[in-house]
């Protein structure tokens, strides 16, 4: 059986590796040059189902929670498992004693503790919580060799345009996000910059309690930190705008003073594609189907989204239509 998927972000290349897998034949047409650029390429990579539930539906725990095991299944080696700390300035103590009380799975710190976990934070932060079951990866890096090993498995690739479909194509999967144009789809649009300070050293991303949006800096290699991110509704691309890019540089201040001296190597800004409970959706017609919605939390539930997707296709006739739902019992 033949699949083609459309869209080659984080939905449809785990699609794509979860069919693979199955014995189908795939193959992705992407209308960009390469991977980079859509909103995947701008994410933070955080595979943190506990943080999230702060402000997410507790369907993304249930979703999330093995994420990071199929990551590591899929691309041994790319996923860190140090957890995640959050902290936040004595001013804000309230707002990290309310993130506590509407999570689960974390530890209260002391200053102490959190000065053992991340020796650059010593003597800045009176209390903090640390999610130790929590992980990250680069979702760049990640992308690109997700890439590499589809093709090595015989999975086709086609950027650039619109290709011909394959005449022979069982199944249409449509992961094309905000392009899709589907029904009740709205774009959340997310800016973030990416700083290298030669200064800083981090294990694992911190979460800076903020007064409008969660504040993450993710570390990645070479003294690289990518802080982001906003939250505004808007489908509107264009660049980064000053308050963002002021906001963004505040709080990395307010996390570590040397980040003043950062260099600052890249902004960027992703269009991040929501239904109106910011939860996925895996739809289908006959044989087509849509995989959408993943919000801000495209590389934490686009594994379990694929999973769904991918059974579906592999044995189901195409015979009934409607929607899979997205809620754990679903």
């Amino acid at each position: 059986m033949k699949v083609l998927i459309r869209g080659a972000g984080v939905a449809g290349l785990t699609l794509a590796h979860a069919l693979a897998r199955r014995g189908l034949q795939v193959e992705v047409a992407e209308t960009r040059a390469d991977l980079a650029g859509g909103a995947s390429w701008m994410a933070g990579g955080m595979l943190a189902p506990w943080c999230e539930c702060e402000s997410a539906d507790e369907a993304v725990l249930a979703l999330g929670r093995d994420a990071a095991a199929w990551w590591e299944r899929a691309l041994p080696g790319h996923v860190v498992r140090r957890g995640t700390l959050v902290v936040a300035p004595p001013r804000d103590r309230a707002e990290l004693h309310r993130f506590a009380a509407r999570t689960s799975g974390h530890q209260p710190l002391d200053g102490t503790a959190i000065a053992a976990l991340e020796p650059d934070l010593a003597g800045r932060f009176r209390e903090g919580l640390f999610f130790p079951g929590e992980a990250h990866l680069d979702p760049r890096r990640a992308l690109r060799a997700l890439h590499e090993r589809l093709a090595a498995a015989g999975v086709r690739f086609h950027f650039g345009g619109e290709p011909a479909l394959p005449v022979t194509a069982d199944w249409q999967a449509d992961c094309m996000g905000m392009a899709a144009g589907e029904p009740g789809l709205r774009g959340v649009r997310g800016e973030m910059l990416i700083l290298r300070a030669s200064d800083v050293t981090l294990s694992r991303p911190v979460r800076l309690i903020h007064p409008r949006f969660p504040v993450y800096v993710v570390p990645r290699a070479d003294h690289h930190f990518m802080v982001g991110a906003t939250m505004i509704e808007s489908d509107a691309q264009g660049p980064m705008t000053a308050r963002s890019a002021v906001e963004l540089l505040n709080a990395a201040y307010a996390l570590h003073p040397a980040f003043a001296e950062a260099e600052i190597v890249e902004t960027g800004v992703g269009v991040r594609p929501a239904f109106a409970d910011n939860l996925p959706r895996v739809r289908r017609q006959g044989r087509r189907l849509t995989v959408n919605g993943l919000y801000r939390h495209g590389f934490l539930l686009a594994p379990a989204m694929a999973e769904r997707a991918a059974s579906l296709i592999a044995a189901g006739d195409g015979s009934e239509e409607g929607e899979l739902a997205h809620a754990a019992h679903g």
